[in-house]
């Protein structure tokens, strides 16, 4: 019975092409405008770590104080070199690990080539086990090699393929910025979206990074953040070492907690860490601290952008004005039947088969809706970049599951938006048809 249904939804489909055209054409319109933006808001707002990101966590410590916090009494974004190695000397989670951006020159071998720019960051042992970051050759370097502050760097897979052809080029020297360093790893194309991980010097949607050093290795060279820096109050230090004991943050760190009594344990730690700095007299006010996972970090940030928000609600409303439409044009359609339908209840036909007639029959238009919404869903895709800017309009991408999701919204909504044209065509009374005919 379902294909003998089918199969008269399509010839009634037929019967009435213009109107057929209009309702898929409204379908296939409003489909195409919602998983277009659906595309970006998916990209912007995805979980960028998801086996982990519920056990990852960034501390905040208020080192600025309430006259000079952002709103709402927040910590700083980030933190001082005081606190931050504050945090890695206390050790109070199984892993963790520090870091801010860097930006080097790189000197091809045998000076053939011009220097190269290579953005990166400098940080410790654990922040390859701690993020997942997949190599190609070689791996990360060890704690013991944190505390010697060793000359080992981490290349992306990007800038191997650059210099060395995308060979090995584990145990290889590299000259980044005049000084030499030995490449223990390369790692394969690794670059999350968002970078939840430094949300404090990019907008989480940056190219991927090329290099990876070692933190102690970068202080010790006195690098300079390449990425944000923030400071409050006297901006006095002239030298090294005291831009390190300034208020200004720069550092992100992370740790690594796997329960929630971690998670307490961890956020009593930075308490009483706050509260022994006003007690020395470095803070003169109360223990402030933060301790966010990383979607709450996310959301902290704002990663999602306010146009790509709007853009999905101003779609989805579009949507919603394409089904009422539908809605009218199905009732006329159904209802402009009324003479058959009373014909087939007098045969003995069902309230319930001329449910499934119709129901089925707006099903077929929303096939046709959504095959043709996903030819503009593939043109808006294409053309995201007018709304919104070039490094997150590259990120909405026409993958299968968007495909699906776009035949799915297209059958269920239409088929939704048929309930009530196919309640009243159910309800039609055959006498009354009979008599009038």
């Amino acid at each position: 019975m379902l294909d003998y249904y089918f199969r008269l939804g399509l010839r009634s489909l037929r019967r009435n092409p213009m109107l057929t055209a209009l309702m898929v054409m409204a379908i296939g319109f409003g489909v195409a405008a919602s998983m277009t933006t659906y595309s970006v808001f998916r990209a912007v707002s995805g979980n960028p770590i998801p086996d982990k990101s519920a056990r990852l966590f960034t501390p905040q410590i208020d080192g600025w104080g309430p006259q000079q916090n952002l709103q709402n009494n927040e910590p700083g974004e980030a933190l001082g070199y005081i606190d931050a190695m504050a945090l890695m000397t206390a050790h109070k989670a199984r892993r963790q690990t520090v870091l801010y951006k860097v930006q080097l020159s790189v000197i091809p071998g045998g000076n053939r080539d011009l220097p190269l720019n290579a953005n990166g960051y400098a940080v410790t042992s654990d922040f390859f086990t701690m993020f997942e970051v997949p190599f190609r050759y070689g791996g990360g370097w060890s704690t013991r090699d944190d505390d010697a502050r060793a000359s080992g760097i981490v290349i992306s897979d990007v800038l191997n393929q650059k210099l060395f052809g995308g060979a090995d080029s584990v145990g290889r020297t590299l000259d980044l910025g005049g000084h030499d360093y030995q490449i223990v790893g390369v790692t394969s194309h690794w670059n999350p979206r968002p970078r939840f991980y430094d949300l404090f010097s990019t907008n989480g949607f940056g190219k991927e990074p090329d290099i990876y050093m070692v933190f102690n290795r970068a202080m010790d060279l006195e690098m300079r953040p390449g990425g944000r820096n923030s400071c409050r109050g006297s901006l006095s230090y002239t030298t090294w070492q005291e831009y390190l004991q300034s208020n200004c943050v720069w550092i992100t760190p992370w740790v690594e907690l796997d329960s929630p009594a971690e998670v307490a344990g961890y956020r009593r730690f930075l308490t009483n860490y706050a509260a022994e700095q006003q007690h020395a007299g470095r803070f003169n006010w109360a223990p402030n601290v933060r301790l966010r996972d990383v979607m709450q970090w996310m959301d902290y940030e704002q990663v999602v952008p306010p146009e790509s928000r709007i853009s999905l609600a101003v779609a989805l409303g579009f949507f919603l004005i394409c089904l009422v439409n539908t809605i009218g044009l199905l009732l006329a359609k159904f209802m402009r039947r009324a003479g058959e339908i009373g014909v087939r209840r007098a045969l003995g036909a069902t309230r319930g088969e001329i449910y499934t007639q119709y129901l089925i029959e707006a099903g077929t238009v929303g096939l046709a809706g959504g095959l043709l919404g996903l030819l503009f869903t593939a043109i808006g895709v294409a053309g995201v970049g007018v709304l919104f800017r070039p490094e997150i309009a590259k990120l909405a991408k026409l993958d299968p599951s968007l495909v699906a999701l776009t035949f799915a919204v297209a059958i269920v909504a239409t088929v939704l938006a048929a309930f009530y044209p196919a309640w009243r065509a159910a309800r039609v009374q055959p006498a009354w048809q009979l008599k009038s005919s």
